[in-house]
């Protein structure tokens, strides 16, 4: 725990005016993001005395270490800013909003040739226009079902329309009037793009004028006696009045507007957002967090508005936003609103009429959001604890280990030999900080000292984290890589110490981002009896780490092994601890297997073309297509080579040789016909 005095700036240093401000911990990772119109002010009221703090903003202060700050030139920059930071460095005493669920949304991809009507959850993309999200899937299908006798956009995939357009006949919907068919030419790209675009149209709001040219028309057929192009509109108004009857009106007066409501105890908050268009509801979604930082109903508003329109623009956000109470001060962030969408934005409190009733209904939604929200986790967190204190006690460590790192080796017949790393904290995964490994200190298979390499490489990645921030000494880090390397030199230098996914471990900048093993945990579990366990601890041993606990989880009697004991711990078969280890195990022995076959995948995958030096992968797919098999390309001579798009004299040349050099594969037999088959594209 740091003192806030020892890295209290000096009089006088800080500057009056807005900007935006970092705390960073011992580590260097930034734990908090703040603005302020006044950074003078503001920064200074963080190191009065302790007693007087928030004790959420007193964790905040004593766990970090330095601060620093940003000047902007208006609180607008500020709170752009600030939003860039804490999306960046995703500081722990932020406030930041969680989905409750992965809300569905309907999703009308405008950037394909031929648009699709279809469901789509999770982040949005681009070229894709959006409407919702909805509670509910089914909702969103039983609405497109009504849309599509008047709408009839192509709803199916890329392979069922690929098909379609093979063989020449479109699917049932096609048959049935539920789609235009484009992928048979009975409409033009250009006409069902505009079908498309009507659609969008409709669910954006603008119903009324469509309706009444359709009753128009329907009103002209009658009168010319076209009695079945009549009847038709009449059931297209139908339908269409069937879809908006589903999304009751709620404001009268066609209001484009989204309502924010909060709901909060001293612990955690539940926000509801109700999405209305044209007066009707068009989609709801909800948030749930930690208020980990000392935050008012405004600044949770504020920080929702952040989350809801950070990566939005344009119609996205509507022009009014309704709210229970204002951010202090309202202006920059009702101009942000209006700079992200193109136009004024009116943010507000209602005050009256339907408006305020319809805030009341978002109100009581986000009641029952954070009730249900506090009743799910009050068994989670009760059970975590258990578990961690359970482990605890039967390791007999000194206090519960919040964070469990295990470590498990995969292979196949010896091949592929490789290790992964899961993250458990507070007893729930942390997939973001999950890591796997290569082995390169040898060939072959030998679990124990594949184990010792990759604790070894771990730690020393963690050492030397601690030597950049200045509390493990250049000497220290320079015998512990002795130690296990048998030579002298900085632990930079050292050659493996890096795993699959990047370059040498200092690539990274010193810039707060989350580093990759910056943080020990207090408990390493291996998957494995003693022998794994041995080398485990023996790792840590060489490099001077005697403040980690280590086990290991025998996988045959579910027995944990801790090192130089004789006789393993055995936990009840209910203990939750035992669960809790269960279920660590087993995730780093998924995510070890995964790593293998995506592997083992990708060396089956590999073929002649691969050791062609400068073959990149587009000019291999050209060759390909261009002469249709591998075979067909064996046999083609330097001249044919040079015909294919991209390939030149002495390319050619080379995947000449390369192909003559490499044996031919044997050739696939059908093991029910004993037919041998030929290559793929003859």
């Amino acid at each position: 725990m740091a003192d806030p005095s020892s890295y209290r700036p000096k009089p006088g240093q800080i500057p009056d005016s807005p900007g935006v401000y970092r705390f960073r911990d011992e580590h260097g990772r930034v734990i908090y993001v703040g603005k302020a119109k006044s950074l003078r002010s503001r920064l200074s009221s963080y190191f009065q005395d302790l007693a007087g703090l928030h004790p959420r903003t007193r964790t905040m202060v004593t766990t970090a270490a330095s601060v620093e700050w940003t000047v902007v030139s208006t609180e607008v920059e500020a709170l752009q800013l600030e939003y860039s930071w804490i999306k960046e460095y995703d500081p722990r005493f932020n406030v930041k909003y969680r989905d409750d669920k992965s809300y569905p949304s309907l999703a009308v991809t405008l950037g394909e040739e031929f648009p699709r009507v279809q469901v789509m959850r999770g982040p949005k993309k681009k070229g894709v226009r959006y409407f919702g999200p909805y509670a509910h899937a089914w909702a969103i299908r039983e609405t497109v079902d009504l849309m599509l006798r008047v709408f009839p956009v192509r709803t199916c995939s890329a392979g069922v329309f690929k098909r379609s357009a093979q063989i020449g006949r479109p699917c049932l919907l096609g048959y049935i009037g539920k789609c235009s068919a484009p992928c048979v030419g009975r409409v033009s790209p250009e006409e069902h793009r505009e079908l498309a675009e009507e659609f969008c149209d409709f669910m954006a709001g603008r119903t009324g004028a469509y309706i009444r040219r359709l009753e128009r028309q329907m009103h002209d057929a009658a009168e010319e006696m076209e009695y079945e192009k009549a009847a038709r509109l009449r059931d297209d108004i139908e339908a269409l009045r069937r879809a908006m009857e589903k999304n009751a009106v709620v404001l009268a007066d066609a209001t484009d507007a989204d309502l924010i409501a909060v709901a909060e105890d001293e612990l955690e908050a539940a926000v509801q957002i109700f999405h209305v268009r044209g007066g009707r509801v068009r989609g709801q979604r909800g948030w749930v967090t930690d208020k980990v930082e000392a935050v008012d109903t405004a600044g949770l508003v504020e920080h929702a508005l952040q989350q809801l329109y950070g990566e939005e623009s344009g119609d996205a956000v509507p022009k009014e936003v309704l709210v229970p109470a204002l951010p202090e001060p309202v202006e920059p962030v009702a101009q942000w609103l209006g700079e992200r969408r193109g136009s004024r934005v009116d943010l507000r409190i209602p005050q009256r009429g339907d408006k305020k009733d319809l805030m009341a209904t978002v109100q009581r939604n986000a009641q029952q959001a954070l009730v249900l929200h506090k009743t799910k986790r009050a068994s989670d967190l009760t059970t975590r604890s258990r578990a961690l204190e359970e482990i605890a006690e039967a390791l007999e460590l000194d206090s519960a280990p919040l964070r469990i790192e295990c470590f498990d080796i995969s292979h196949l017949q010896g091949q592929d030999v490789v290790a992964s790393m899961v993250v458990f904290e507070d007893g729930l995964a942390r997939k973001g900080e999950y890591r796997r490994f290569q082995i390169k200190s040898f060939e072959g298979q030998d679990d124990v000292r594949s184990m010792h390499e990759v604790i070894g490489r771990r730690f020393r990645r963690y050492l030397q984290e601690k030597q950049k921030a200045g509390e493990w000494s250049e000497e220290n880090a320079v015998e512990a890589a002795e130690e296990e390397n048998g030579h002298a030199g900085p632990v930079e230098g050292h050659a493996g110490l890096m795993d699959d996914r990047s370059g040498p471990v200092d690539a990274r900048a010193e810039d707060g981002r989350p580093k990759r093993f910056a943080y020990p945990p207090q408990l390493v579990v291996v998957d494995g009896g003693q022998p794994q366990v041995a080398a485990a601890r023996r790792a840590l041993d060489e490099l001077g780490i005697d403040d980690v606990a280590v086990c290991g989880l025998a996988k045959r009697l579910e027995e944990v092994w801790l090192p130089g004991e004789d006789d393993p711990v055995v936990l009840p078969r209910t203990s939750e601890g035992l669960y809790l280890l269960q279920r660590v195990r087993d995730e780093a022995h998924r995510f070890a297997i995964a790593y293998q076959r995506s592997k083992r995948t990708k060396t089956l995958k590999a073929g002649p073309l691969d050791e062609v030096p400068g073959l990149g992968e587009t000019r291999k797919k050209a060759l390909l297509k261009h002469f249709g098999s591998v075979k067909r390309l064996r046999a083609a001579t330097v001249e044919q080579l040079c015909e294919a798009p991209g390939i030149g004299r002495k390319t050619a040349e080379t995947i000449a040789a390369a192909l003559a050099a490499a044996a031919p594969p044997a050739p696939a037999v059908n093991t029910a016909t004993g037919e041998i088959m030929e290559e793929a594209g003859e």
